[in-house]
């Protein structure tokens, strides 16, 4: 079973393109650091905070828990 900062990292990346925004769009809208939006979306991802997951799930327009459902 993969990490599941692998997985949010899937995720993520996988909701930001159907939206058609970049890293640096998706991080502007969430009040974020677009190098922070590379982490979360790398090979090797870190543990976004509540608050983060909170800040993504606003900017791409969903809920927190249609954000972590994969």
């Amino acid at each position: 079973m993969e990490n599941i900062n692998i997985l949010f990292s899937k995720r993520l990346k996988e909701l930001r393109r159907k939206k058609k925004l970049t890293q640096e769009e998706l991080a502007h809208r969430a009040g974020i650091d677009y190098k922070y939006v590379q982490i979360l979306e790398s090979k090797k991802p870190s543990s976004p905070t509540l608050n983060t997951l909170e800040k993504l799930a606003k900017a791409l327009n969903i809920s927190i828990s249609r954000l972590l459902n994969f």
